[in-house]
This record gives C-alpha cells, structure tokens and sequence, in this order.
C-alpha cells in the first residue's frame, strides 16, 4: 500500500454555545489572514473564547483504487479544505483546519464534483473534556453515512485541540512512529468509549407540550388583533432537534398554546455516539424570523449506562422542563439567548413530553435503509397502546408519565435586605412561581390547565377556579387555592448604600397549589445521592487543606478523618480504600475520592424530574428586577429525612440577581426564606422547620371553614444579640485600581444592620486589625435554633474611589460562634480563632480573608453579662477598635533579610521612562528600602545587596500577613511614581530552618560495585570517523536505528557503544522546569501594575498586567541571641553568604538551535517558510538567507556566538519567523530566556556537564574549565574538604568516595572528576544536581495568541564569562547531508501470476504481464518492464533492470527529495519519505485500461528475506511481515529472492495474485558512477534477453487444436445447432428437389 501525506493546519475561534457546542453559529473571516477567528462560547456565566485547531497528518486505507483524495473539514456551516493528494488511497496531508466533522472526498476532476469517501463526527464539548483538551496523533475512523453497512473507510491521523483563552495546551512527546502506526490502538475516540461501534438508530418521540408562554413574535398578528379583535393563539410551535451534526423537526401546529404532534423524528448514527447531547428546541413558526421558545438538552450519558447491567439511551415518555427568558412578551426581549439554551434560564417558558429510544441496527438486514438522512414519522398516542384507558390526554400524562398528583409549595420570607439603593424608593414585592402556577401574567388559562391535569377523577368542576380581582383564588369547597406574590411594601434605609424591607416580627407568607405528575420516587433517590456526596465532599475539603496547610500532618490523622468520611459512604470500596492509606499515598486516595465525589455528583444530576423549579422574583413598582432559581428537588419534602431535600423546612439564603457577569456580581437583595414543597396531602408538617414561637395569620373565613395556609407569621419570640466581627485582614486581593493596587474596605452585614471597616490606602493585603460591634440585633425564633444554626454574615469588599462610587471586590460569606446567655464564654469555643476566607468575585476567586465572628446574646442583665472587650488602646485610632488579645494571633519577633540584586524589563509608567527606582519592602506595617539605582538604563542592579528589618509576625506561620514589594520611580521635585507591586501571599518558603548536621557515612561501597561492571566492558573500539554530534543526538531521542531491535542493543553494548549513547540528555519541556526555574538563590517576582481582568479574563489578567521583575530574595528567622555563626560569617549578608557580587560582568552567548517542531503555518498552503531570529540585548541576529522552504518541522542545524553584559542583557529571545517574498515576514513564535538567573545558579546551567571526557572528536569537552578545575570551585566555594585523588580510580569528597574505572591514559583525574560530578547532588549540605550536556524542548508563542503553543524548538544555550578561558570553537552541528545512493533493481522472473485474460481463439486464461516498479515519492520516475504476453501458468520471463538514483539520510532513514511544489513555485521544497520500494504486477491490454493485478511494497530498512525458491514464498511474507526474519539493503547491500504480490479481494482480505524473482542491488554515488549500468536491456552492462515460448502466434502453428478449441469448447453448441440447422436445410433442398419427379412417376405409374 502507498501512502502520501498532507500536514496542513487553520485556527478557527468562533461564538457558539458551550451548551451548543455540537452546531456553532458561523462567522466569516478572510482566507488571506491567518490570526485566528474566535468562537465565543456562552456558558452558564457569560462568554467564553475558544481556538479550535485541528492538524490533518496523513489518511490510511481510504477504500477505492486510483483516487486524489482531499479532506474537507466543516463546523456549523463554515468548512476548510486540505491540498489534493494524486493517484493514492493513503495520503499524508500534515494540514491543519477546524473541526467538528472530518469529511474525505475524493476527486477526479475540476469540472466534476468530488464523490465522498467517508465522514467522521465529534462534538467540540466531548475534544474540550479531553487531558489538556486536546486529541493528538490519533485515528479517526471514517464511515460512509449513505451507506451504514458498509464498515470502515479508511482512517485519518490529527491533531484535534479547543483552547479557551488563558489555557495553555502542552503538546505531549511523541511516542515512536511503531506506536503511532497502531491504528486499532490509537484510535480517535474518548476513553470508555469502544473501539468498534454500531450502527444505530435513535427515535425521538414527541407527543405535545404545554405551558407555553403567552407570547407573540409577529408583528402583524399584533396589528391584526389591533384593527380586527381577533383573539386566538397567537403562537405557531414546532420542535427543532438536533444531534451529531443533523437536525430534524416535527410539523408546525398553527395557533396552539397546547400543541398535540404524536411524531417522531429518527436519527441514524454511530453508538456510542462522540456527540453526547441532543439539542430539543421548541419554537415559534414566523414568516420573517422563527424564534426559540425554549432549549432542552438531553445528555445521552444521563440516560444510559455501560455497565455489566447497563442499557442503551432510555427516556420517557416524560415531561422535560424548558427555562428562558420571562414569560412577559416584549417585543425586544433582552434575555432571548436563555431561549436559545445559551445561560441559565430565569423563567419557566413550557415542558415538552418526549420518549427517546435507541435500537442497536443489523447492518445484514434486508429491511435496513442504508442512508442516515433524518426521517419523520408519525406515532399513535400513547393511549392507543394501551386499550383499557381512554383515548384522552389525560391518560397519557396519568399512565404513562406518572399520576398527577396535586402539590403544595409553602414559603416564608423571614428577611429581606441588602435591597441596591436605586430601587429603594419604590414599593417592593416577591413573586414565587413554580412552572406555570403563580405567575400573574398567565391568570386566564390555569383554570383550563388545572383543570385537564387535575380531574383525574373527571370531575372536571372540582378543581375549576374562582378568579377574584384578588391575588388569592378560591376553589368551590372555598378552599384558599393560591397566593403567590408578597404585599408590597417600602424598603426602609440600611445605610447610605442599601436598603431592607421592614418585616420585623411580622413575615409575609406564600402558598401555591399545582398539578404535576409524580415522580418523586426519582427526585428521592438523587437526594439520597446528594445527600452522600456532600458529606463525602465536606470530609474530602477537610483532608486536602489539612494535607496542603499542616506541615507536620500525620497518616494516623487522615485515618482518623477516611474512617469518619468514607465509612458510611460508598460502602464496600470505601472501607478497601481506606484500609490502604498510607503517608506515602494518600495523595493517590484522595484522588480517587475526588472521583467518587465525580461519580456521585453525576449520579445525582436526575433527566427526568417533571415539576419545574421554583422561580424568586423581585417586583418593584411592577417590573421585574432580580430574581433566583431553586431547584424542586431542594426543597421537596420526604417522609424519609435521607430523601428529603436539602433545603426543605429549612431558612435558607438566596442571593437575587439581575444576571450574568460583571452584572450580576452585584447583589440586588439578599433574602432569608423558607421554602417547603410536597403533596398536599402531607402538608401537616410543612411549618414544621420554621423557627418556633410564631402565630399563624389566616384570611378570615366562615364558620366551618375548612383551615388554609397562613398569609403571614406573627414572632412573639424575639432574641437581643451583640455581634462582634474580628477583622484582621485580607490577601490576594483583586487589583481594582490602574495602578494595580487598590484601596479596600469592608462591608459588613448582618440581620438589617451593616457597618464598614476603614479604607486602606493602595494595598492589595490590607491588614485592618479591627472589632466591629452590632449592637442590639434582633433576631426572631427561640435560642436553641438560633444557637445551633445562626444567620450568615455577608462579607463585601469595595475598592474606594476618589470620584464615582465604590467598586465591587469581592464577596465571602461566614457564621458566627453563638455564645447564649446562660453559657459560660471560656474554652473550647470562646475565644473564637481566627480563620481564613475564601473571597469570591463572580466565578473567580478573589483573595482571601482572615476573621472571627462571634455573636452573643444580650441576656436580662444587659450588656453587663458580655465579656469585656479588652484590648490594645490605641488613641492614634481614634474611635476604632483593635481585635481583642485573646482573639489576634499571638506574635514573635521575626527578622526579615531581604536580598536586593536588580530590576528587569520595566516598562514605561505614563509614557516615561523609568530611569531612578527604588524598591520598597512592607510586612505587618514594618518595612526597609532598597538603595536607589542612579541609572537604570546603565546598570539595573542594586548597590547594596542585603538589608533587614524586624517585625512581629504571628508564630502560627499560616496566619503571616503578606510581604508587599513595590517598585517606586523617583522623579524630579521629590515625586514618586508607583511602577509596580507584587504581594508575596505566603512567607513559608523563605523561612530560613537551620539544617541538621546529618552527615552521610556512606563509604560509597554500593557504587563500587556499580562502577566495576564498567571495568568489564570489551574494548573493541567503534570507528569513530563514522560518528558525529548527530549520532549522539538520535541515539539520545532513540530514533537511531540500531536501538529499535533488542538483538543489536546487545551488539552496540559490547562494541563500547554506550560511551555516546544517551550522553545528550534531551529534556521534552524547558530546562528551567527541571530545575526549579533556577530559583535556588535568586527568585524573580512578577511586578504588577493596571486594573484586574473581569470574570471571563480572570485567567489572563496577570499576563496583561506584568510591568517587570524584581530579582531578589527573603530569608526569615525568629530573632534569637544563639543563631549558629560560621567564623568566615559575613555580617553583611546575613543569611546570603557565599553569593557572588552582581557587578556588570561580560559574557559569550552560544546558541545551539537544532530544529523546530509542529510550527504554526503561516502561509495560505498551510505552511510555513521558516528561519531563526536572535536578540539578546540590543544585538539582534536573523538568519533570513538561509530560510527552509514550505516546512512545519524544519531542521535548522546552526550555532549563533552573541556578546552581552549582565545585567543589563539578561533575557534571550529565540524567535521563528514566516519568510515571505513580498511584504514583511511574520513571527511564528518566540521563547524567551533568562539567562542571568542560569549562570549565578548553583546548579550551574553555564555549560552542560557531558557524560564522559574526551578531548577531540564530535564529543570534546566544551566547557573552558576542565573538570578538576569545577570539582576543585565547587568544594571551595562549598567549603569542602577535598578533592583527594587516591589510587585505583578513588576520589574523595567531605567523607564521601567515590570510584571510576581508570584507563592507562593521563586523563583518569578529569574523568574521576567528572564522575563526581554527575553524582554533586549526593554530597551533604551543599550538593545539588548539576545540569547535564543536554538539548532541551521549549515552546513557541506568539502575543497575540497567548496560551496556545505556536510550536516547539529544540535548543540549548552555553554561556561563558569573558573573563576566562577563551571556549573552544563552536560544535558543528550543521545537518548531514543525504548521502547519495543508487538502487538496480532486476526483476528476473514472475510466477504464479493470476491470468485476467480469456484467449478468444485457443479459450485459455492468460495474462499479458509487466513489472512496474517506483520509489516512495518519486512517482513521476515510475519504470516499467516490457511485456510478457500470453503467460498460460502466470510464469512472467523479463531480465529487466531498473535503477533509481536517490538521496538518503541514514539517521532518519529517510530519503530527502528537493522539487518544486509546482510551476509558480519560488524555490524548491524538502521533503523527508520513508525509503520504501513500491513494485506492481500488471496485465497489458492494447485497448483499455492495463488492468492492476497486485503489489508489493518493501521497506527497504526492514524487509522480510526473499525466499529461495517460488514454492517457498508465501502470502505470510506480507501479512506476517512481524514474525518474519528482516533485512536492510543499506547493510545487505545486495539481496536476491522471492517476493509475494498481494491485492485485496470482495471481503478486504488479502490474497496472492502472484510472485516476483528479484535482485535489490544498493551502491553509494561513487560506486555507481565507477560501475555504470543502463535501465531495462540496455548498455552498458546489458542482461540476456529472456528465453521466453513464442506463444504469441501458436494459434496459428496448431490449427487442428485452435479448431479443436473453438469447435468443442468454445461454440460446441453453436456448432451443433448450426449443424442440425444445415442437415434440415439439406433434406428440405432435397425434399422439394425430388418431390416434382416423384411426384410425376406416381401419376404415370412409372
């Protein structure tokens, strides 16, 4: 089989709906820019941006012969195409567009329209949910949709990747090409699902829907019932689904609110599907625009399971429930995108009854259509099926979907407050609605709703209504059916923000009767779920911070925390798991918790739940202003408490909102209500929960009435309370000014009261250390509850501005420690600690807060019972109070060393220069200030490098404040101007903790037995002229040959092979991610200035905000008199001993660039012309002549020396630029170094330590210093005691040996040093691992995209100080050249060839054969043999040679091919083929088209072995090519044999049609221009001609056979009817002949 390959790629970035993934809308962008467009995917909370990439490598096994495929990639209704691939069926592409659906058409022609080959589906949600969201170098297998029982297609191999913005996608190493080319296990597909899927179909079912809002979206209907009066339904529904790319709809029912459709829509598609949701919209038929009503999405995995006892899709019949906008019509209608699915909806808008089933197909079925096309059909009604019931829509909803049932929703609003104050002025009322039921706008058809649903017993006029002018509505027994709006009432002033309502001792009171089918049974069981995971998750929170917060947490503790977690959890697996927790891996188990939690929480998410949730709507002066959605499930009440919900017969507070984003951050009311839904037959206890001591207040009725809900509850208990609010401080905070700091303050809220904290000026950690008091709150209830269940405090954190109101920070919620007044406030619980808070802002979080809340009861003494509140005095305060003693940590003095070495790439503040800046460092209100640097621009370190300060700091070191380190720019007349801050949030990193003196009395003994297996090693030296810097790097990245076979790594282990292999050690990521970012002494921190990012941004504020970096460091200590003290202490430097100075030192850069990997293209082909780019300072190199032509993986082999001065050229840039011929070149991407913090590291990054020491060839030691000369600096400045050589290869260190094998040379002291080295990490106290000869893999990105990988190079950098040694030349590492080669092939005989042909004279099969023959990607040099004709036993006689010239690269065994991609090219392209010899057995026809027979293709590294004999040569040689012994021609250089043609048959199996003798002849350029052939017969060197039968003519020699043939095989049956034809003529000629004379004589009587 042939195979070409594309490699192409496009970025799309569009809007669509996360929901809504599956079908995106389309937006339009020009081909000529290659920056990518933008998908914005709304999710529940506002927009998201999304890249979507998909690189297209290669196709395999495309079905058909002959073809010039090309693959189409579509999503929504934009679509990408790949070049065209000519005359194959296994293209390599390596080309890259979007996805969703990968489309193979294959084309002949311009003029004709491309015939598919197969398609390939997948939702973008199901590639987002992927690891790093992404599939790469995965099968996708194709199928034809127009025909399901034709099987696989063929497969294409991608790259599939959905970036949102901030994330970064990794690209993985790649596996080996054997790996890869496993297509079975390599398939696209997620995990779980099974490599081999059905076919499938899919029913929808959908009877009718109801509660569809009183809406109409036509104009003209509008006008029409104006001017005629005309009131019908104003509404056209149909239901549109769509699902894996298809869409269907049902009819449209015209002017129905209640439509009846009874159809069903049926899907055709693959299971398990790779779409996993299906799309059910109900909309509203128009002449100009339809519009949504409503969006359901129903996810598959939901409603199946594949388990041992699992079931296909399975749904219904049941109600689905639709949420969207308002039910109010307007005619612009600000929330339609909830209609469309897009967010969370804030409305019921109507509930659907569907049935969804899926059958698995018989693709050998007689009666199965093999199209996949959406069909519509009708269905009978539920009822028909079941012949006793009535025929009426009342016995679908009752039998089929549960019984109706009526229920009761009850709430109680027991405070309503923190009302924004630009709707205090105006009455305020709350609407509660559950589905239809409650909602005012819809009065007019409950009754007839209610009706149809609640007369199950058909008596209709029981449940008729009454409508009053009233809200309350009345049944015929004068039963109070429903009141579902509060009264209205004046919000009264909280302070100069916010308002509340006056409820006091008097809370108003709804109730609201509904029908609805019951299906509690399911909404029970998902509570018991919830009900499990939320434990699960509160003992899960518990551990995971304990693990990550406590440093001296011990494995007997989380015992103690699984056994009260996990114990009643989830059974079985629980207790095996917990049985297993050790210390070492507890890490692991909590990982699997967390999927259980996953699995739980999955579980309990219930399909099919018919009653609608509960809707909160906050109604000022008439117009809705906020609202908030409960879940019924939350509040429906259980006989059984483990199946009730969670929040039923319990205060719970709701926050109201507008919406969305940054708008729906701020709060328009917080609300305590108390929420209980059940049937109304258990309504006995649905007060039950409410805080005790209230009277019922009920509408008068008469005597003998039966009683009715209470309308509002009276409190006669009332409780007096103090709280108190400890605040200490906050961290983390969101930046909210331009200057990237802000000025906080804190707002307080607690029952109707609320204070503030004072603001703090430009400070992202505010530390307030303050006591707020709210006196005499009032709360309602008896004390016990109050006790154990008290009402939140809400937390809000505002930036003050000078003008404007303040700005929204954050927000967090806490519980205060209830003190009553018969308790005594002592220990355990008073007084209350300190926590920390979790500061939420929208989505995100937002920094954290540290405080304690305690509120206490007034008792009958007044607030003489109350603790004190004792503390510091602080008169400079003022008024404001400090936290108590007992309640703020208790402190230490620490002493803080800071380390002041420079400042990098500052930007411009204001348009300005920085030119004099300063560093200021604060913690806890103490601080220190950096010398000032005179001249930025002329050196940017400091002069005096270690300052400290003393500051007391909290002992428990999870309570340290921040240490806040900002940049200030000194300007003239004494101003400063902010450049930036950072706030380091946690200290414990720098905490300086005095090392035991452990030394290691190892003597080294397990490592001389190491080292003697060296001594063994044969020296049978390789030949090293044949080596070069290549050789070690493909040994290093394993694609050397010789490492792929176990056999020969045995050889290459005895020919002292392993003094090169793997003596590169090539890192796949940055080699700072190895080495801990080379911070070991010297950190860099991030300088922030400019507003925070908003929600959707949160992740990429930080990049954006960045404007420079302080390098230095923190050392902190508890200051006491016995600090240990070195006598060569350096008073000076504190704790930063032995670091060198930071004067300007100059230095040689060599940059080493090898090549780059899966770049972006640039170019509208999909490629890209790449070259290297160098700046380091203001020396910049670009290497644009020698740019490689149409490459994505180019291999660039070069060496740049650049000269800088630290510190001022710090940070090495390395970019790859697009060439193009005309206009300006376009960057790919760039990666950035910084180089400083590599060469003042003490894991020395300066110059790789190489694995041995060799003082010429490709693996010379480059390194100025020797190794002796290291190992000698490293244990001065260690303050060691050595190095002692001693004999026998002994070198000692401190008390540690070590030993090397030693070789009569006089290097052996450098190679024990080296030895030493390598293992530097092993010395106590001052080791550390030193960094290897190394090539490392660092990503390519681009500003303008950022988190999305442009591509990768691989590179390394060495650095030399000027001052030293002059290093030795650079390394070539220029890449070989492709050596030449020429290849004869001689095709001596065929046999057994399979005879196409019928011999029209002698009847005998045969066949008219040739040889064609090629080279992988050198098709247009195809050679043919001449022509063996009439072959009667398929034995072919040619004696014709072939010879292809070629060019190879031996490393990468492939062959480089240079030719221009067409006419209009500028230059020539570069491809990289494997060396594969293609060769074919055909039959001649003078006519027609020569027909294919079959062929072979031999890979000419791994072949099998030709067989000796015709006899011996067997399919198995092809289709057991892995067990066969293999050869390679590059190392037989000549080998003859037999071979097998093979071609597939009906079944897509293998068969032999034939076999080949031939000669494989390999020689170098130089060989075969000494020993010149020609091609076929030809001179010189010609072959005999081949002795073949001269059966050309031999019907003509043999006529009495060639009759023989036609007479009795051929025509047998033609001859004997033309024979018997003949003799009847015959006797009739004779007949009339003889009948006139006999005729006469019998009347003459003669």
């Amino acid at each position: 089989m042939s195979q070409l390959f594309w490699r192409q790629r496009t970025w799309i970035v569009r809007e669509c709906s996360w929901e809504e993934a599956q079908i995106p809308t389309p937006s339009h962008w020009p081909q000529s820019q290659p920056s990518p467009p933008m998908y914005q995917i709304r999710g529940k909370h506002g927009s998201v941006v999304y890249s979507i990439s998909v690189t297209v490598i290669e196709a395999r096994q495309l079905v058909g012969l002959n073809m010039d495929p090309m693959v189409c990639v579509e999503i929504g209704e934009d679509k990408k195409y790949t070049s065209m691939k000519e005359s194959t069926n296994c293209p390599y592409y390596n080309e890259v567009s979007q996805p969703l659906q990968h489309i193979v058409i294959h084309s002949k022609n311009l003029l004709r329209s491309g015939t598919l080959v197969g398609t390939f589906k997948l939702d973008v949600g199901t590639i987002y949910s992927q690891p790093e969201h992404q599939f790469y170098h995965k099968w996708a297998l194709l199928i034809d949709p127009e025909d399901i029982s034709g099987g696989c297609k063929g497969y294409i191999k991608c790259d599939i990747a959905v970036v949102a913005k901030g994330d970064t996608i990794k690209t993985p190493h790649k596996a080996n090409e054997s790996e890869e080319d496993d297509i079975e296990g390599n398939l696209l597909i997620p995990e779980g699902v099974p490599a081999e899927r059905q076919w499938a179909r899919y029913y929808l079912k959908i009877y009718k829907a109801e509660g569809l809002p009183r809406m109409n979206t036509s104009i003209m209907a509008n006008v029409k019932k104006a001017f005629i009066g005309e009131n019908k339904d104003l509404v056209d529904p149909y239901v549109l689904v769509q699902f894996a790319g298809q869409k269907g709809k049902t009819s449209v029912q015209k002017s129905c609110y209640e439509p009846i459709w009874n159809e069903q829509i049926v899907f055709t598609e693959m299971f398990p599907p790779l779409c996993k949701r299906m799309k059910i919209q109900l909309r509203d038929s128009d002449k100009v625009n339809d519009v949504a009503i409503g969006t359901h999405f129903l996810d598959l995995r939901n409603i199946s399971n594949d388990g041992d006892k699992g079931f296909l899709p399975t749904l219904g019949p049941a109600w689905v429930n639709m949420y969207g906008s308002t039910r109010t019509y307007t005619l612009m209608d600000e929330y339609q995108e909830l209609n469309e699915g897009l967010g969370e909806g804030v409305s019921f808008r109507a509930r659907l009854l569907i049935n969804l089933g899926v059958e698995i197909l018989d693709p050998s079925s007689p009666d199965i259509t093999s199209s996949t096309d959406v069909q519509l059909e009708g269905v009978s009604n539920i009822a028909e099926s079941l012949p006793t019931l009535s025929h009426t829509c009342l016995s679908i909803s009752q039998t089929a979907t549960g019984k109706v049932e009526e229920f009761f929703l009850f709430g109680s609003f027991l405070e309503a407050t923190m009302i924004d104050r630009k709707i205090g002025d105006k009455p305020i009322n709350f609407e509660v609605t559950i589905g239809y039921y409650g909602n005012e706008i819809d009065g007019a058809a409950r009754p007839n709703t209610k009706g149809k649903k609640g007369g199950g017993d058909g008596d209709e006029e029981e449940t008729e209504l009454i409508h009053n002018s009233s809200e309350e509505e009345m049944d015929d027994d004068g039963d109070l059916t429903s009141v579902a709006t509060t009264p209205p009432m004046k919000p009264v002033i909280t302070d100069r923000n916010y308002f509340h309502l006056p409820y006091f001792e008097r809370k108003p009171c709804i109730y609201i009767k509904s029908w609805w089918q019951d299906q509690r049974r399911r909404l029970y069981n998902a509570n018991i779920i919830d009900n499990i995971a939320d434990k699960l998750a509160s003992h899960y929170l518990l551990v995971f911070w304990q693990l990550n917060t406590v440093s001296d947490f011990e494995s007997k503790h989380i015992l103690l925390l699984q056994e009260d977690g996990l114990n009643d959890v989830i059974g079985q697996q629980a207790k095996a798991m917990r049985s297993q927790v050790k210390k070492s891996t507890v890490r692991d188990k909590i990982k699997l918790a967390q999927n259980f939690l996953t699995k739980l929480r999955f579980l309990a998410d219930e399909p099919q739940h018919s009653v609608p949730d509960v809707f909160i709507w906050m109604i000022s002066n008439g117009k809705r202003i906020a609202y908030a959605r409960v879940p019924s499930k939350d509040i429906l009440y259980s006989s059984i408490e483990e199946e009730t919900g969670k929040d039923c017969g319990k205060v719970k507070t709701i926050f109201l909102r507008k919406g969305f984003g940054p708008a729906g951050w701020t709060v328009q009311s917080k609300i305590e209500i108390y929420l209980w839904l059940g049937l109304t037959r258990q309504r006995k206890d649905y007060l039950k929960g409410l805080p005790n001591g209230f009277e019922e207040n009920k509408l008068s009725k008469g005597p003998g009435m039966p009683c009715s809900p209470p309308i509002s509850l009276t409190y006669m208990m009332k409780q007096i309370f103090q709280l108190r609010v400890h605040m200490y401080q906050a961290r983390s905070l969101f930046a909210a000014d331009s200057t990237g700091l802000s000025d906080p303050f804190a707002r307080i809220f607690f029952s109707t009261q609320s204070q503030v904290t004072e603001i703090l000026p430009e400070t992202l950690c505010p530390t307030w250390d303050q006591l707020l008091v709210f006196e005499n709150v009032e709360l309602f209830g008896e004390a016990i509850e109050l006790r154990d269940d008290p009402p939140i405090i809400v937390i809000e954190l505002y930036d003050q501005d000078t003008v404007g109101k303040a700005e929204f920070m954050g927000r967090t919620f806490a519980k205060p420690v209830v003190k009553m007044a018969d308790e005594h406030y002592g220990p355990p619980r008073f007084p209350p600690q300190l926590e920390y808070y979790q500061i939420y802002r929208g989505n995100c979080t937002a920094g954290e807060m540290l405080a304690a809340f305690e509120l206490l009861q007034i008792g009958p003494n007044g607030k003489a019972d109350l603790p004190p509140i004792d503390g510091p005095t602080d008169m400079e305060r003022g008024p404001i109070l400090p936290v108590p003693l007992g309640i703020r940590p208790v402190l230490s003095k620490y002493r803080i060393e800071v380390l002041f070495w420079g400042l990098r790439d500052l930007k411009r503040v204001n348009l300005a220069q920085v030119d004099r800046p300063r560093v200021d460092i604060e913690c806890a209100g103490k601080g220190v200030q950096s010398a000032l640097i005179p001249n930025y621009k002329k050196n940017p370190n400091f002069s005096t490098l270690v300052k400290w300060f003393e500051v007391d700091l909290p002992e428990n070191e999870l309570l340290h404040p921040p240490l806040n380190i900002r940049v200030v720019d000194c300007r003239a007349f004494g101003r400063y101007t902010l450049v930036g801050s950072n706030a380091v949030t946690t200290l414990r990193k720098f905490i300086y903790r005095a090392k035991d003196k452990q030394d290691d009395d190892k003597d080294g003994k397990g490592r001389k037995k190491k080292r003697k297996k060296g001594d063994e090693i044969e020296e049978d030296e390789l030949d090293e002229s044949m080596l070069d810097w290549w050789s070690k790097y493909f040994a290093s990245i394993e694609t050397l040959t010789e490492v792929r076979n176990r056999k020969t790594k045995k050889i290459i282990q005895n020919r002292n092979f392993d003094k090169f292999v793997f003596s590169n050690k090539v890192y796949p990521k940055e080699l700072e991610s190895e080495f801990d970012n080379f911070e070991d002494w010297l950190h860099s921190f991030n300088l922030y200035r400019g507003k925070g990012g908003d929600d959707e941004d949160q992740n990429m504020m930080d990049e954006d905000r960045i404007v420079g970096k302080f390098k230095g460091s923190l050392c902190m200590y508890k200051v006491s008199d016995d600090m240990p003290r070195d006598m060569s202490f350096d008073s000076n430097m504190g704790m930063f001993q032995n670091i060198p100075h930071n004067d300007p030192i100059n230095i040689l850069v060599r940059i080493y660039v090898i090549r780059a990997t899966d770049l972006h293209p640039a170019d509208i082909n999909g490629k890209a012309d790449p070259y290297i780019a160098i700046r380091l300072g203001k020396t910049e190199i670009k290497d644009k002549e020698n740019y490689i032509s149409k490459q994505l993986n180019p291999l660039f082999g070069k060496s740049f020396d650049v000269e800088a001065t630290f510190p001022m050229d710090s940070t090495l840039t390395v970019s790859i630029y697009d060439w193009d011929l005309v206009g300006t070149d376009d960057l790919i991407g760039e990666t950035k170094i910084d180089l400083e913090n590599r060469f003042y590291s003490k894991h020395r990054a300066t110059c790789g330590v190489a694995c041995n020491y060799a003082i010429h060839g490709y693996n010379v030691w480059r390194d100025p210093m020797k190794p002796t000369q290291i190992l000698a600096k490293l244990c001065k400045d260690g303050k060691l005691d050595g190095p002692h050589y001693g004999p026998a290869g002994r070198v000692k260190v401190e008390n540690r040996v070590f030993m090397a094998p030693t070789e009569i040379e006089d290097e052996n002291d450098e190679r024990l040093a080296l030895t030493v080295l390598k293992h530097w990490e092993e010395i106590p106290r001052v080791g550390c691992k030193l960094v290897p000869e190394h090539v490392e893999t660092r990503p390519l990105h681009h500003p303008d995209k950022p988190g999305i990988e442009q591509g990768r190079i691989e590179m390394w950098v060495d650095i030399f100080p000027k001052d030293m040694t002059a290093p030795a030349p650079a390394l070539d590492i220029s890449p070989r050249k492709p050596k030449k080669f020429e290849l004869r092939v001689i095709i001596w005989n065929t046999d057994e060839v399979v005879l196409e042909d019928d011999d029209i004279f002698t009847g005998e099969k045969s066949s008219d054969i040739f040889v064609r023959g090629w080279l992988k990607g050198q098709q247009e040099d195809k050679q043919d043999t001449d022509v063996h004709y009439h072959s009667i036993t398929g034995e072919g006689n040619f004696n014709w040679r072939f010879v292809y010239p070629f060019d190879y690269l031996m490393a990468e065994e492939k062959i480089v091919i240079s030719k221009k991609e067409s006419m209009f090219a500028w230059d020539e392209t570069e491809y990289k083929i494997p060396a594969r010899l293609n060769l074919q057995v055909w039959d001649a026809d003078h006519f027609s088209a020569d027909d294919f027979l079959g062929a072979i293709e031999i890979d000419l590294n791994r072949f099998p072995r030709g067989a000796k004999t015709a006899k011996q040569c067997t399919i198995e040689m092809v289709t057991n090519e892995a067990e066969m012994p293999t050869v390679s021609i590059f190392k037989q250089k000549r080998i003859k044999g037999w071979w097998p043609f093979v071609a597939r048959n009906e079944d897509d199996e293998f068969e032999l049609t034939g076999k080949v003798e031939a000669e494989l002849h390999l020689l170098t350029g130089e060989e075969a221009e000494r020993s010149p052939v020609g091609e076929g017969r030809n001179e010189p060197d010609p072959l005999e001609k081949p002795n073949r039968p001269d059966t050309s003519l031999l019907w003509f020699l043999t006529p009495l056979k060639a009759i023989q043939n036609l007479v009795c095989n051929q025509y047998k049956w033609l001859t004997i009817k033309i024979v018997s034809a003949l003799l009847l003529l015959a006797m009739l000629a004779l007949f009339l002949y003889n009948m006139p004379g006999y005729m006469v004589k019998k009347m003459l009587g003669a």
